[in-house]
């Protein structure tokens, strides 16, 4: 399942919430772990040696802002030591038939089931109003969390993006193509200034922001995909301080 984006009118004590991490997706089907786009992932057998032969739908997973080195460590392609710092943390279960509330049991009874290292559950909770949602998000966000998903309580598991699972966010989180490069002036001369960029709307635009001075030095690749996060659009519709995140390079 994929997730659009909350609105205000949701009523939030018909949803489940959890933290949304900032890791790779990936689909366990049983026997072998899925990335998103379909790739079959080379992990060591200790890994997932006490994975259920059930499927299961999560995140690869080190710690919040560690994306970059999450997706190091599965580009490889390989067994490798690296996977001893990755868990797969699991938020759903595709092949139970269940509404989500069914599936939330059915997930902390496979938590005390299985004793893994290299296996978690996310935790489900309820609240009960938006005004605790804003708070818990809040929260989450000042201790560098990405945002929240909501699960509605009587969703069923399907594909695509679906009503049932919806994701909030202090910032919206966008991708674009980068097109050229702004040369840097003052600290930044000699670098990367700005990249310009063209969003999946068509709109071609500049980010300046969100670099770190390495990055700077050897900036995304012209062609590459990237992930940024705005606050609106302009009239023109052009994202508003946007502000780099990181380049999309999952498999």
């Amino acid at each position: 399942m994929l997730a659009k984006v909350f609105q205000p009118s949701v009523k939030v004590t018909d949803y489940w919430v959890s933290e949304k991490l900032d890791g790779v997706r990936a689909r366990w089907n049983g026997h072998q772990l899925i990335s998103r786009g379909g790739i079959l992932l080379i992990v060591p057998s200790w890994f997932v040696i006490d994975f259920p032969n059930t499927s299961l739908d999560g995140e690869l997973w080190i710690a919040r802002g560690k994306y970059q080195k999450t997706v190091s460590i599965i580009r490889k392609q390989k067994a490798h030591s690296g996977w001893q710092q990755v868990k797969f943390m699991v938020f759903d279960l595709p092949e139970h038939l269940g509404i989500f509330s069914d599936r939330v049991a059915a997930m902390r009874d496979l938590n005390i089931q299985i004793q893994s290292t290299y296996l978690g559950f996310i935790s489900q909770y309820q609240l009960g109003s938006n005004k605790e949602l804003m708070l818990q998000l809040n929260a989450i966000t000042d201790q560098g969390g990405e945002g929240l998903m909501l699960h509605h309580k009587l969703g069923l598991y399907h594909r695509g993006r679906s009503n049932d699972l919806l994701k909030l966010k202090l910032f919206t989180d966008a991708e674009a193509t980068v097109l050229d490069y702004r040369a840097g002036k003052g600290k930044f001369t000699g670098k990367m200034g700005a990249i310009k960029v063209k969003s999946d709307t068509g709109k071609v635009f500049y980010i300046g922001s969100g670099f770190s001075h390495k990055e700077r030095e050897n900036p995304p690749a012209i062609g590459s995909t990237i992930s940024f996060r705005h606050q609106g659009l302009t009239d023109s519709g052009i994202p508003r301080f946007a502000v780099f995140i990181r380049v999309r390079n999952e498999p």
